[in-house]
């Protein structure tokens, strides 16, 4: 039987952070990139464990670290008090990042590092929590509607050449 611990991260799991940020955004994203240089500049403005630790040491940012029999598989980032263009209400948390390594998604850890984002942003006194989806990714867009995320509004993104239409979802937290 897989043992599941998810831990609340410090500063000394910034690089397991960073590692596994460039692992699972290249399982998922990697394939949409012409130019491997793209990605790696975006993963060494992104997930430079540099700055990995100072987003952990801001206020409003609370990461999480899965693991599966004390490998880590997974993390979670949560923004507090993150407002949208496409929310009014000033009480909004964001759900930055869910990432598990494809080999443990299956396991759902994605779900358990959801309920506990999903938690302390309610606790923290989030009405609700938004997120963006790239469009094309349908295994994220059902993943959160399984949770009652629901679109709100769309927005472009670029890295280096590629430019990516995303969905912004939203659920209600109250």
């Amino acid at each position: 039987m897989n043992d599941l611990k998810i831990k609340e991260a410090v500063l000394k799991d910034a690089a397991i952070i960073a590692l596994l940020g460039r692992i699972t955004f290249t399982e998922t994203f990697g394939h949409l990139f012409r130019d491997k240089n793209d990605l790696l500049s975006y993963f060494n403005e992104t997930f430079s464990v540099e700055k990995i630790k100072k987003g952990i040491q801001k206020a409003n940012n609370k990461f999480w670290v899965a693991y599966v029999n004390d490998l880590p598989v997974g993390y979670a980032k949560l923004k507090l008090n993150s407002v949208s263009e496409f929310i009014i209400d000033k009480k909004t948390a964001q759900l930055q990042k869910i990432y598990v390594l494809n080999d443990f998604i299956a396991q759902k850890v994605g779900f358990q590092l959801q309920n506990i984002l999903l938690n302390e942003a309610k606790k923290q006194g989030a009405n609700q929590i938004w997120l963006s989806v790239l469009k094309s990714n349908n295994r994220a867009f059902n993943f959160y509607k399984k949770s009652n995320f629901t679109i709100i509004g769309k927005h472009d993104f670029q890295i280096g050449k590629e430019n990516f239409n995303f969905n912004v979802l939203v659920k209600k937290l109250i």
